[in-house]
């Protein structure tokens, strides 16, 4: 008998799968985690800030608490009620004039894009991007059998003028940004310029996705409005946000907010994707929020994030090369560089990690053509001290 009468043929993977890269921050988080490595890689927050005892009196409120079989029961899909009150409190605080009913709790923020997805994106859909962008968001647009178009950026973010020419020249489904300290440049756009964004977005007719989990972690400077606070908003512009940076990103939940006839889709969309986020979670979190002292918290936060930022700053210009360029945000959880000449960081990675240090190559972050010479630095994880010794085993392997 034949070898193949005897050898079934393998079923095959789906073909979407095909044009969707692993995320490389994954993978070196996985190779990372080992003593004495000092990783600039993951967009961590830093463990020690977490609210531990606060989360776990939140926990034990529930489950020792009248409504405690409930909290262990399935719920409905939109969301805990009581969690959605208090996030709709603070959107509106932000200018955001949200009610329970303008909000669908997901699971992590990046559930919330990948429902935006199953709703807005047949396969062949346009989506425009920064260059670059954030890494995950091209992963779920790319499942979703999307095309992805960069637009170009300047250092406000995202050049109005040429995502006019975009829309115009692609005629794209949607509009995905990171307005305020984005990932992986840490750069903020501008009020004026959120404004014109808007407009020309809604004039358009053309969704305008707005990724926002970075907003409350502002080190200097004034707050500007959130993209779905601004004028003629409110029928095209979608917000996402995200507890994993205000709280833990092991509760993984998140929320998004969006116009009345598009909330419909995103529900049934979820319902296909898990039916609903954790109930004991989010009544967890929603007994957080109202016992917390949520504003002292994120003082905290501020403070000790604006000091490893300010060490990760000081220490650039000794630890890169002359000719080298870099963001100085006024929040979030990144610094973005460039190194000058024909550099591949990918490859200087490589005696980045011999010298137990590590960063993530910039190539990555680029729906089309990479800029190779780039890379991204978290500073949120490590004291300034151990930033300092990081940035030192940096410098020297740069110079090897």
């Amino acid at each position: 008998m034949s070898s193949s009468v005897l050898s079934p043929s393998l079923p095959q993977l789906a073909q979407r799968l095909s044009g969707v890269a692993s995320s490389p921050v994954r993978e070196l988080l996985a190779l990372l985690d080992r003593p004495g490595v000092i990783s600039f890689a993951g967009g961590l927050p830093a463990p020690e800030l977490f609210d531990l005892d606060g989360v776990r009196a939140a926990y034990d409120s529930v489950l020792w608490g009248p409504r405690a079989r409930h909290a262990l029961q399935y719920a409905p899909t939109e969301g805990d009620r009581q969690l959605r009150a208090r996030v709709a409190g603070r959107m509106t605080a932000r200018g955001m004039h949200s009610s329970v009913d303008d909000l669908l709790v997901t699971t992590g923020s990046q559930q919330g894009l990948t429902l935006v997805a199953t709703a807005l994106l047949d396969p062949g859909a346009v989506v425009l991007v920064e260059d670059p962008t954030y890494l995950a968001a091209l992963q779920c647009f790319q499942l979703a059998g999307a095309r992805v178009v960069p637009v170009a950026t300047d250092e406000h973010g995202v050049d109005p003028a040429a995502l006019d020419e975009a829309i115009r020249r692609e005629s794209p489904a949607l509009v995905y940004l990171v307005p305020t300290f984005a990932n992986p440049t840490g750069r903020t756009m501008p009020e004026h310029r959120r404004a014109e964004v808007v407009e020309l977005t809604g004039r358009h007719g053309v969704w305008l996705v707005e990724d926002d989990p970075y907003a409350e972690l502002r080190y200097r400077g004034t707050d500007v409005a959130p993209l779905a606070a601004q004028s003629g908003a409110d029928e095209h512009v979608v917000h996402l946000g995200s507890f994993s940076k205000i709280a833990a990103p092991g509760l993984r939940l998140g929320w998004l907010r969006a116009p009345s006839r598009l909330l419909p889709a995103l529900t049934v969309a979820k319902q296909a994707a898990d039916l609903h986020t954790s109930t004991i979670d989010q009544a967890a979190a929603a007994a957080w929020f109202a016992a917390a002292d949520v504003e002292t918290h994120l003082r905290t936060l501020r403070r000790a994030y604006r000091q490893r930022r300010d060490a990760m700053v000081a220490a650039l210009p000794t630890t890169l090369p002359a000719g080298s360029t870099w963001t100085e945000p006024d929040g979030g959880m990144f610094v973005w560089a460039r190194l000058p000449g024909d550099v591949d960081t990918a490859e200087l990675l490589h005696r980045a990690l011999a010298a137990d240090v590590a960063f993530v190559p910039g190539a990555a972050f680029y729906a089309g053509t990479p800029d190779r010479s780039t890379l991204r630095l978290s500073f949120t994880t490590h004291t300034p001290e151990r930033i300092a010794e990081g940035m030192a085993r940096l410098g020297a392997a740069l110079r090897a």
